[in-house]
């Protein structure tokens, strides 16, 4: 046998190694390589020109994290056995494996009802029946069934591998430094108690730079305004094609996003095989191929919302810390109407009337517990001295109303 040990130079840690056979054929899977062509933060590159990295960077770099806290912790005396380590970085690897197109942009408008983790789910319980059993302990650590919950908070918590990279990950792409955080510190002050993944002490301001870096990024990344509003303007763009699709007209687009955008696929349709290849062949390219096509659409709506799109010539962005009127929007919505001569039932694809939240840590969830040195546990919002671990342990809401510039 070929020894195929697997190095991948990374730009946030340096050279990753793939640990051990199966998890590089999981790599070398199309499934998994498709993730090459889904792009980390969807349409956030219309506001930072460096935003372009993919799915399958942050996937390698959250495996990467997995097999550094599993060495942390078994230095502190905490047993994970090898079929433990694989199953663990396995769960991490494929956790993002279900996103569609420009990632949580479309989450529920190619298909309703399911989300990326269920679907996620699916494709690991194929690879399941491919790779003969080998994925049975990923799939239990990653659908929190396994007896050693503290592996399944390891890939899905609020201090999780998942969100440690995509912070430093998402930062050093975007250039937006404030995301930057102390991953290899965390990591090193990670301990077990009672089956409870906790932070000693000593790391709690690594841990309180990461939650206000959490936040800071949303604003300033994630709920850009520019950001918001392009990514709306892609959710509109595919209602008006699937309206279109249902009324007869002929559209061109790849064989897999029709399969999605003709038909009404629901949460069922995943349990079939046939689903699930054609989902895995649909990615940023699709969508983008189909939008540049659409632009020169005899269809008015779906002929400027693209040709926007394609020029990014997006909507203004207004927000609010209050919902606006139904009087103030009526009022903007008879404006569109007269200035693009649309029918008052299509002026809903030129505005949208959102809400967002922002919540960097929530007290409802599993919260990050700290050990203290008398063997005490608690919460870092209980532990913390930081006034703004408080304040962000709340979420704030943000109203915005999106539509065309009208020039005079």
């Amino acid at each position: 046998m070929v020894n195929k040990k697997k190095i991948f130079n990374d730009p946030i840690y340096g050279f990753i190694s793939v640990p051990d056979k199966l998890i590089l054929e999981i790599v070398d899977h199309p499934y998994f390589q498709r993730l090459r062509r889904i792009k980390q933060l969807g349409l956030t590159d219309f506001v930072y020109p460096g935003a372009l990295h993919t799915r399958f960077h942050h996937a390698l770099g959250c495996a990467f994290l997995m097999q550094k806290a599993i060495i942390s912790l078994r230095e502190k005396g905490h047993e994970i056995t090898e079929e433990e380590e694989e199953g663990a970085i396995l769960a991490i690897l494929l956790h993002d494996i279900g996103h569609g197109p420009f990632s949580h942009a479309l989450e529920h408008s190619v298909v309703k009802g399911i989300t990326h983790e269920e679907i996620s789910l699916h494709f690991m319980k194929l690879l399941n029946l491919e790779f003969e059993d080998r994925l049975s302990k990923a799939i239990e650590i990653f659908s929190n069934t396994y007896h050693k919950k503290f592996l399944h908070q390891l890939v899905s918590s609020q201090l999780d591998m998942d969100r440690l990279d995509y912070l430093s990950r998402d930062s050093f792409y975007s250039g937006v430094s404030e995301g930057v955080v102390s991953s290899e510190r965390i990591i090193d002050m990670l301990d077990v108690v009672d089956d409870q993944l906790v932070v000693q002490q000593k790391g709690i301001y690594s841990v309180e730079k990461f939650i206000v870096a959490r936040r800071l990024m949303y604003w300033q990344v994630y709920l850009h305004k520019t950001v918001i509003s392009a990514e709306f303007m892609l959710v509109k763009i595919l209602e008006r094609a699937k309206l279109l699709a249902s009324e007869g007209h002929e559209l061109f687009w790849s064989p897999s996003l029709k399969f999605f955008l003709s038909n009404s696929i629901e949460k069922s349709d995943f349990d079939q095989k046939s689903t699930l290849d054609t989902f895995s062949k649909l990615d940023d390219y699709d969508m983008m191929g189909a939008i540049k096509v659409w632009a020169e659409s005899s269809d008015q709506v779906l002929s400027q919302l693209c040709k926007a799109m394609v020029d990014r010539n997006l909507f203004k962005v207004i927000i609010s810390a209050k919902p606006f009127s139904e009087d103030y929007i009526q009022g903007l919505s008879n404006k569109i109407s007269k200035y693009y001569k649309l029918e008052p039932a299509l002026v809903h694809y030129y505005i949208i009337h959102e809400e967002v939240a922002n919540n960097a840590y929530s007290l409802e969830n599993e919260s990050i517990k700290l050990l203290f040195k008398d063997g005490q546990i608690r919460d870092i919002t209980e532990a913390s001295d930081n006034l703004n671990i408080h304040t962000l342990a709340s979420p704030v809401t943000k109203y915005f109303l999106c539509h065309p510039k009208l020039h005079n």
